[in-house]
């Protein structure tokens, strides 16, 4: 299954690089005003994944941590109890 995946993540960057060199064009982004932005499009097309893949990074990050504590307070509070566990009713002969 590794093999698979390092097999995977090299096709990606393989083709990543042969986007990147086929694409190497600069490109003019007009900000606002009279800024214009003069980038390479594969260089702008990484800064606006990056900036798309942050916020929901920092959502998964934060999502987990807090279901973490959670789950810390939850087996703290279990393991706090001293009851021993419920016992079945033991079966009773009836006498007829």
């Amino acid at each position: 299954m590794q093999f698979l995946r390092t097999v995977f993540w090299v096709v990606l960057a393989v083709v990543a690089v042969i986007f990147s060199f086929n694409n190497w064009v600069i490109v003019s982004v007009h900000l606002w005003g009279d800024l214009i932005l003069d980038s390479p499009l594969p260089i702008l097309l990484l800064a606006t994944f990056l900036i798309g893949l942050i916020p929901g990074l920092l959502l998964h990050r934060a999502t987990r941590w807090n279901l973490g504590r959670k789950l810390d307070a939850a087996t703290r509070a279990f393991g706090a109890t001293d009851t021993p566990p419920p016992s079945l009713p033991s079966e009773q002969p009836t006498t007829p």
